[in-house]
């Protein structure tokens, strides 16, 4: 490992240490041992490894936060998902954009300010997290040790444009019951079908969230993604139950959701998950003020998909980094290299700018 490495020469070491989500220790040790190789602060533990750049000046603390796991390579590879290749602008490997660009970007970038000084006031974190691709992601206690964070940038790859509001998920299992019988009595209609109560659920959902449009995220979605039921062919069944994935707004709490699902559905409403909740930029973000400065022509959107910025949702925050969300977890996963140099010029302008 040399002892300075650019971006794409770390992020070649990133991609090439496999870190499917709770193996992340071998990536973990590299991380760290780079940033003690660049001089900077760190510190590995069993949530994270935190990176800290500061000044002798007392202010803000701005929070560049990441992941090192990435989800298992799957299959359809027609390369080997974790020997990066370049070919061209393009680095292939398996967490290329999502989100090892934004670790190597931010990393980077870290040094940069620190070998500039350090950051006017305040101080720079870079917190990156294991097992954010699971249900069992560690940012939560990562955050709880780092004390006061007043602004943050989550690494994912948005290419650099920035994400103002991101959807949550709310998991919901509809559970329809019914009489179990000989199909073929069916014509006396005395008895339910659970099948049946369960579909004319399911064709409620697609007008059941159309009252409120975020200006950002738009509806809440409702889709059904997973079905099972009966236990025969001639017999009706008496239990049928389909798995909702609701992608949510901050129009409704995910209380609200699950009573509106309640009060219009005649079947059992289990909620399974909710503590993915949606999160939204301030209206009078300072973080996005500055980083606008900085990219005057970057588009403001918002984003499908979950991360951990759900566990900075009171704070000043987007979601920004290289790569193309469409492309995570693909096979052949791959990142444009000049957007990952990009980034690490813009995470260092950012925090000199927000930490001036």
């Amino acid at each position: 490992m040399s002892t300075w490495p650019t971006e794409i020469e770390w992020l070649r070491e990133l991609v090439g240490t496999p870190s499917v989500s709770g193996t992340e220790e071998e990536i973990a040790r590299l991380a760290e041992a780079q940033a003690r190789a660049w001089g900077l602060d760190v510190v590995r533990d069993d949530a994270s490894v935190t990176i800290a750049v500061g000044a002798a000046r007392p202010g803000p603390t701005l929070a560049f936060v990441s992941h090192l796991d990435v989800v298992p390579p799957g299959h359809g590879w027609t390369r080997e998902p974790f020997t990066p290749a370049i070919d061209g602008d393009r680095l292939y490997g398996r967490g290329s954009g999502d989100a090892k660009a934004s670790v190597s970007s931010m990393m980077t970038a870290a040094k940069d300010l620190h070998d500039r000084g350090g950051p006017g006031r305040g101080r720079l974190l870079v917190i990156l997290g294991y097992g954010e691709e699971t249900r069992h992601t560690s940012m939560p206690v990562a955050l709880s040790r780092v004390g006061a964070v007043d602004a943050a940038v989550v690494g994912e790859p948005t290419n650099l444009e920035f994400a103002v509001a991101q959807r949550g998920l709310m998991m919901v299992d509809l559970v329809a019951h019914g009489d179990q019988r000989h199909a073929g009595y069916a014509s006396e209609g005395d008895f339910s079908n659970a099948v049946t109560e369960l579909a004319r659920a399911l064709v409620t959902l697609d007008d059941l969230f159309r009252e409120c449009r975020h200006p950002v995220l738009g509806l809440t979605t409702a889709t059904p993604t997973m079905i099972e039921g009966g236990i025969s062919r001639n017999v009706t069944p008496p239990v049928a139950k389909a798995v909702l994935d609701i992608r949510s707004t901050p129009d409704w709490t995910h209380e609200e959701l699950g009573e509106i699902l309640r009060r219009a559905l005649d079947v059992e409403v289990v909620v399974t998950s909710e503590r993915l909740v949606p999160c939204e930029t301030p209206a009078d973000s300072r973080l996005l003020a500055v980083a606008a400065a900085l990219r005057p022509a970057a588009r403001r959107f918002g984003s499908p998909t979950c991360s951990d910025w759900v566990f900075l949702r009171d704070r000043d925050a987007i979601k920004c980094g290289p790569g193309t969300s469409r492309r995570s977890h693909t096979a052949d996963e791959y990142v444009d290299l000049p957007e990952v140099t990009e980034a690490r010029h813009f995470y260092r302008q950012l925090a000199e700018s927000y930490l001036a």
